[in-house]
Order: structure tokens, then sequence, then C-alpha cells
């Protein structure tokens, strides 16, 4: 797009209104929240394995998805959105840790139910990082 010559250049980006500098603001401010609630809930895992003295597959997971929440917020702290990955890693993490802790006790259609979920949010995930734009 050509500029005309009487045309002032404008090397600077648009001012945020008040209103989205508020949002800016909330957004942040939530997010150090989350980030905040997250590193709790780490640390009471991490206590109550360091109290028992042992560790499950379910709580090596749990630990994954704390990791999963962080990394989102850090990714979307950034200001690159397209982080829509980031949930689908959390949710196949969270479906593979109902079926190591229910897995001898659940229905095995209910098995094949979320092991379809997961398959079907790894496909998910495997278009949206290859069809990503750059």
């Amino acid at each position: 797009m050509m500029k005309m010559m009487d045309e002032p250049a404008t090397d600077h980006p648009p001012r945020r209104s008040y209103a989205d500098r508020g949002y800016l603001l909330i957004e942040r401010l939530l997010l150090i929240i989350a980030a905040a609630m997250t590193l709790i809930a780490a640390g009471h895992e991490i206590w109550s394995v360091w109290e028992t003295g042992r560790v499950a597959l379910a709580d090596i997971l749990l630990m994954f998805l704390y990791t999963e929440v962080i990394g989102m917020i850090a990714v979307f702290h950034a200001g690159n959105r397209a982080f829509f990955i980031y949930p689908i890693f959390i949710a196949i993490t969270a479906l593979a840790r109902l079926v190591v802790l229910q897995g001898k006790d659940m229905a095995p259609e209910n098995l094949m139910f979320e092991a379809g979920a997961i398959l079907l949010l790894s496909i998910a995930a495997l278009i949206l990082g290859r069809s990503r734009i750059d």
C-alpha cells in the first residue's frame, strides 16, 4: 500500500484505549494468580510425596499437568496467542492420569472411550502443530 506524501509516517504502534490497557492489566494479574496457584498446588503435591516417602505414577503425571499449566501461562504471558496446543497436552495428560488411577476398576468400554479421546486429541495437536503459521 502506497502512502501519500502528505500522510504522516506512523512508526509507532497505535495507542491503546484505557479499556484495552485495563483488560491487559487484569489479564496479566490473573495470569500471575494462576501461576501462583499452580505453584502452590505443585508444592502441596511435592510435600505429600515427601511425607509418604513414595512416588507413584499418578504423582508424576500430576506434576506434568502442573508443568504444562505453567508452560501455557508462560506462552500466554509472552504474548504469543497461538498457544492452543498446550490445553490439548493438558487434556491428554489428565486423561492418561485418569486411566492410570482408575484403569483396573474401570469398565472396558470406558477405557476404550478414554483411549479414543487421547488419540483424537493427539491427532488434533499434530494437525495444529503442523498447520501453525509463524
